[in-house]
């Protein structure tokens, strides 16, 4: 079971150091951002992906394809046997998906749900044993915005997204927490590829940076910080929640902005 932190004072002054990570997708973007994270605050880092080239110096790189359960609990396996077991899993692998519900045909829809949704359930059973076995034993799964704002042009994505929010409630009675990121969008690989299906993707860039309240897309980093903060022994009673980075998107109306005028000018 989960260790509270009066069990051990070296939790507050270095709760990373030596903690085993999984993460999946960890060749780019947030997945990356947040193992470079993991990495930097002490912990040992193992990531899985179709191409973990990308994945940060001085992780552990294993190749597989989350679609694949065979090749996912092979790939836990090795993750677990480089790093010496696993504490924590960040399930972020996933694809885009563009459209209303006429946009996408039962192959795309079967695709969507099998990176987006059944590869957190693949990786996650496939560590479970050893994370049972942890003293911090923890899950972090990538939600979204998408889940809960009703985003056009969304169909599928949402489905998938909304399914990974709604799966994000068990094993605590193994002493594993788990818990979701919602991202509003961020700013990566990811969402570039997503916009060249839009016929003015300069246009589509500029709305999905106006549409938050901030004005701006959510960086990789500040949804890493989140993750991190999720995974850390010291918060043994946060489980089974979904924790927002967007920008307000989720609760904030904002005023548009003047086009024309510094923030100093709207209060004079």
């Amino acid at each position: 079971m989960t260790r509270t932190p009066t069990d051990d004072s070296t939790l507050f002054t270095d709760p990373y150091r030596g903690l085993r990570v999984v993460v999946t997708g960890g060749g780019s973007g947030i997945s990356r951002a947040a193992a470079a994270r993991f990495l930097e605050l002490g912990a040992q880092v193992a990531v899985i992906d179709l191409d973990p080239s990308g994945a940060p110096e001085g992780s552990v790189r294993v190749r597989a394809d989350i679609a694949d359960r065979a090749q996912v609990g092979q790939a836990v396996a090795e993750c677990a046997q480089q790093l010496g077991g696993i504490d924590v899993v960040v399930n972020n692998a996933g694809i885009s998906a563009v459209g209303d519900v006429t946009a996408n045909d039962d192959e795309e829809w079967a695709r969507a749900l099998s990176i987006n949704v059944t590869a957190n359930a693949r990786a996650s059973a496939a560590a479970l044993p050893h994370l049972r076995a942890s003293e911090h034993a923890a899950i972090v799964n990538m939600s979204s915005i998408a889940a809960t704002a009703g985003l056009q042009e969304r169909a599928l994505y949402s489905a998938t997204k909304g399914a990974v929010q709604a799966m994000t409630t068990d094993h605590l009675a193994d002493g594993i927490r788990v818990n979701c990121v919602n991202p509003g969008t961020v700013a990566t690989e990811f969402v570039d590829r997503m916009l060249q299906n839009f016929p003015d993707p300069v246009a589509e860039r500029k709305a999905l940076d106006a549409r938050q309240p901030t004005g701006r897309m959510v960086t990789p980093q500040e949804v890493a910080g989140t993750v991190v903060f999720l995974a850390s022994p010291l918060n043994t009673s946060t489980t089974g929640t979904s924790l927002a980075v967007d920008g307000g998107m989720h609760g904030l109306r904002a005023r548009p902005r003047p086009a024309s005028t510094s923030n100093q000018e709207s209060r004079t």
